[in-house]
């Protein structure tokens, strides 16, 4: 890859969701900026980028939101073929 990707990772400590997410991202090798988010006083940013649901987990590669860990997991998949997260 030519250019380096920026990865923003909104999530929360306790959310077994956004934990999911944060490992396949380091087992993947895959550097990444973390965002704290406190759920009862969400951040400008997570508004703006799950303004549906309003909850984390929520990647953002190269300011492209995506939501639901699991469409985040499939995304991290598709994106780094390097060390596969889920068996084939």
């Amino acid at each position: 890859m030519g250019e380096e990707m920026k990865v923003v990772l909104h999530g929360m400590w306790a959310s077994p969701f956004s934990k999911r997410v944060e490992l396949t991202l380091k087992l993947k090798g895959v550097p990444f900026e973390h965002v704290e988010e406190d759920l009862k006083n969400k951040s400008p940013q997570l508004l703006q980028y799950n303004p549906v649901y309003k909850k984390v987990p929520v990647l953002v590669p190269n300011e492209n939101p995506i939501a639901e860990s699991l469409i985040i997991l499939e995304c991290i998949d598709e994106t780094w073929k390097n060390n596969p997260s889920t068996p084939s």
